[in-house]
């Protein structure tokens, strides 16, 4: 047995940091409760919202929530661990194995459990079938990160993931978190609403399941960071950003949910168009 001598300690903090947010957030998921109807039936979505404050006067919302903002914070901690390590030279097989061990928490046990918490509408009727899904999401992140860890070399380019990215498949799933908040506050006067809440809870499981397929897969994913962050753009690159940002900034509880489905679903269907097309390309005469 090989024993270690020395760790790398900020970056381990930084790691360390990642993991227990993602444990706190399983915590805080937890507290909002499951409904335990004494009967089988299912509340109507014109009630939906009174739903929620009947059965936890706690109120769940500012539960998932606050669990979803530590989802996010552990992607900062995740991103700043392994770039410390790097600027400090002192990355080590322990903190890629400590880093995949933290995003499997944080990044796949966390958001596959919340995802059970926001959809009481669906788990009502649906129990068995919704655990099976959050199930399917923290097995194929695990697999994911598994892969990763095999798989990655330090000649790599660091410009595209083989796959869906484990923090993204998280954000993609803890942005609705932002999306009910926003719109189940009492100041949202759209009357579309609960509507839009409820058929949204019908869809995030099958998104989930989506997700996770995705994360095992080999479809190329941009590295977001290097590819749009780093080095010097163009300004009209510049100016996008800024949009994208004040976008956030302006309506948050909207924007953030729509990007991250965007970033999960648009590289798929760019895929699926160049094989397409290289297909009909080579079955094209030349002449």
């Amino acid at each position: 047995m090989k024993r270690i001598r020395t760790v790398a300690v900020i970056p381990t903090l930084f790691t360390l940091a990642n993991l227990l947010c993602g444990f706190y957030a399983i915590a805080i998921a937890s507290r909002v409760q499951a409904p335990h109807a004494e009967s089988d039936a299912v509340p109507s979505p014109s009630a939906e919202i009174q739903f929620f404050r009947k059965f936890d006067p706690a109120n769940p919302v500012h539960n998932m929530f606050l669990c979803a903002v530590l989802i996010f914070l552990a992607m900062v901690f995740d991103a700043l661990d392994g770039h410390v390590a790097r600027l400090a030279n002192s990355t080590s097989d322990f903190g890629a194995q400590l880093d995949s061990l933290s995003d499997l928490v944080t990044f796949g046990v966390a958001p596959a459990f919340l995802m059970v918490k926001m959809c009481p509408y669906v788990s009502l009727s649906y129990r068995q079938a919704i655990w099976v899904i959050a199930a399917t999401f923290a097995a194929c992140a695990a697999l994911r990160l598994a892969r990763f860890n095999v798989e990655t070399g330090e000649d790599d380019d660091h410009m595209h993931f083989s796959g869906l990215p484990t923090p993204a498949a998280a954000a993609a799933i803890a942005g609705f978190a932002l999306l009910f908040y926003t719109l189940r506050m009492d100041s949202n006067d759209n009357v579309h609403k609960t509507d839009i809440d409820v058929w949204v809870q019908r869809g995030l499981p099958l998104f989930a399941l989506l997700v996770a397929m995705l994360m095992v897969s080999r479809i190329p994913y941009p590295h977001l960071v290097n590819q749009f962050l780093r080095g010097h753009r163009s300004f009209a690159h510049m100016v996008g950003l800024v949009f994208v940002i004040v976008a956030v900034l302006a309506i948050g509880g909207y924007a953030l949910p729509m990007l991250a489905v965007a970033y999960v679903v648009l590289p798929p269907l760019k895929y699926s168009w160049q094989r397409l097309f290289a297909r009909r390309t080579e079955s094209e005469p030349l002449f």
